[in-house]
């Protein structure tokens, strides 16, 4: 590298010199390691308030959440997945419930704690509880809906209208394929409107 020929140079001359050239690379190399961790710290601070991302309230099961949206805490119900239940009222604990919210609560919390929300223009605003309906997204780009299919925590849920009807359906294929989650942890009971349900705990 050319500051090593510099070096060398220096080397050969005079001392005083020799020690000058050893403080200003000292001191340039730690003017860039400052730097390097300012812009590590700067990009974590945009991270943590990226614009059009909502902070996390509390994480209520696999397939919902709730986020401050401007002051204003809303619940939000994943489109397009169903996942075990964990303390739907008149329902047992069903399997594979617990790991699907703590899936879902991990997921989020390594990526920072905030998500950025998508409605769906085929799909209601709203549920018959009120809550949100949107697709869930990481400040990375991920999919979270479409992840926890994917990986064995979630249904495909195909009972209402959305367009990544087939992503998730072909996402569960491959869940299946692969007997991950409940797939292979629990007995899952296909119904005559081509989804699943599993009404029993394991």
């Amino acid at each position: 590298m050319l500051w090593r020929t510099i070096l060398r140079q220096l080397i050969t001359r005079r001392p005083k010199t020799f020690a000058s050239a050893v403080i200003i690379i000292a001191i340039t190399a730690g003017g860039w390691y400052i730097s390097q961790n300012n812009w590590n710290d700067t990009y974590n601070a945009l991270q943590q308030t990226q614009p059009g991302t909502y902070k996390i309230v509390r994480y209520v099961d696999g397939d919902t959440i709730a986020v401050d949206m401007e002051g204003v805490v809303e619940t939000v119900r994943f489109i397009g997945i169903d996942t075990p239940e964990t303390h739907k009222p008149n329902t047992p604990v069903q399997c594979y419930g617990p790991a699907a919210a703590a899936f879902t609560k991990n997921l989020i919390k390594n990526a920072g704690g905030r998500v950025r929300l998508q409605a769906d223009p085929t799909n209601t605003n709203r549920d018959r509880y009120d809550r949100l309906l949107r697709y869930v997204y990481l400040p990375d780009g991920t999919l979270v809906n479409q992840q926890a299919v994917r990986q064995g925590y979630a249904f495909y849920y195909p009972y209402f209208p959305f367009t990544k009807k087939q992503q998730f359906a072909d996402a569960q294929a491959q869940a299946i394929r692969e007997s991950v989650g409940l797939w292979a942890a629990c007995t899952p009971t296909k119904t005559d409107r081509g989804g699943y349900t599993m009404e029993q705990a394991d």
